[in-house]
């Protein structure tokens, strides 16, 4: 059991164990299992992009059992409704009354598949409960549990019948993830154990409860980030707005950069990513391997672009390398090593 005077050894260690737990059913997969954690330790959400098949739904099912929270799935299609995702209000010939049935959105951690497939109705009642942790059910507001994740997942490949997330929504996702095939070794685990008839799969055990989850939200809150490393985190997301301050010729290809929130979440990730690896202080590269996942969706890129085959991940790569890390966050980093 952790608590507040826990070091940090005792947070990764934890953490490796909440790894192991979920590598009984969860082949590769690391790094979205880092991204989810980290987004759960942010208190945000994560957008999920991969062609249907590479266990998406069975990673997210596996983390909130090692976490002993509730998990709720949701297929958006084009007919659902705002009501089959948040409940509604039934009227009640017995007391006269209408009773509140809570629709699957109360759970910790909510599984909207394909969010695109479903319209605008649907988008902005998840956006009310994403946004203000509550929902509106005729004139009562009612909170969310704690924790609230939500994990969205699009297709890349189809979008025939789909409806694109307004930019309002996709900037409050913390992370864009892009899940790839798995390596040869890993695909070959994975037919090892899922090519048998009436698989069972290894039952997961909890690991993590609330109170612990709390601790380690508390436990980012203090870690250093320096000053420095703050300017370096500004001046990323501010070469997106404006690429020719820092010598980088595609201004005609973004439409409009990051808003402020990619300048918070890199931050607070960042923060979380320290925790995660074991250290009181983020360092640079913390923020190096954040930036993509959390700039990618918040770039516009121009028509001259899309018709170049140019993708936001090729400009965050030529962001990053010209925009230096400073001096001063080199030499904070090595002091506190």
């Amino acid at each position: 059991m952790l608590n507040p005077s826990s070091s940090s050894t005792d947070f990764t260690e934890s953490i490796q164990s909440l790894r192991q737990e979920i590598s009984k059913v969860i082949v590769g997969q690391e790094s979205l299992i880092e991204r989810l954690l980290l987004a759960l330790m942010c208190q945000s959400h994560v957008l999920i992009e991969g062609i249907p098949g590479l266990a998406k739904t069975l990673t997210v099912n596996t983390l909130a059992q090692a976490l002993g929270l509730k998990f709720s799935r949701v297929q958006f299609t084009p007919d659902l409704l705002p009501g089959d995702l948040t409940g509604t209000q039934i009227y009640n010939p017995s007391t006269q009354q209408f009773d509140t049935q809570k629709g699957p959105i109360f759970a910790n951690i909510v599984l909207a598949d394909e969010i695109n497939r479903s319209p605008a109705k649907v988008q902005s009642a998840l956006l009310e409960a994403m946004q203000e942790k509550q929902v509106t059910l005729g004139k009562e507001i009612n909170p969310l549990p704690q924790p609230f994740l939500v994990l969205a997942t699009q297709n890349p490949v189809e979008q025939e019948g789909t409806y694109p997330l307004p930019e309002a929504q996709v900037d409050r996702f913390m992370f864009k993830v892009k899940v790839d095939y798995p390596s040869f070794d890993e695909e070959l685990e994975v037919m090892r154990r899922m090519s048998k008839p009436n698989v069972t799969l290894e039952p997961v055990n909890v690991v993590f409860n609330l109170e612990q989850l709390q601790q380690l939200r508390q436990q980012v809150t203090q870690v250093y980030l320096d000053e420095s490393l703050e300017q370096y985190i500004v001046h990323l997301v501010n070469a997106t707005r404006h690429p020719e301050n820092y010598q980088l010729p595609f201004a005609d290809l973004i439409r409009f950069g990051a808003s402020p929130r990619a300048t918070i979440n890199l931050a607070m990730a960042a923060r979380a990513a320290a925790v995660v690896k074991g250290r009181d202080h983020v360092i640079p590269e913390d923020i190096r391997q954040l930036a993509p996942d959390i700039l990618r969706h918040r770039i516009a890129l121009s028509y001259k672009a899309e018709a170049q085959g140019i993708t936001s991940e090729i400009l965050i790569e030529k962001i990053l390398a010209a925009v230096a890390i400073p001096e001063a966050a080199i030499s904070a980093t090595s002091a506190k090593t």
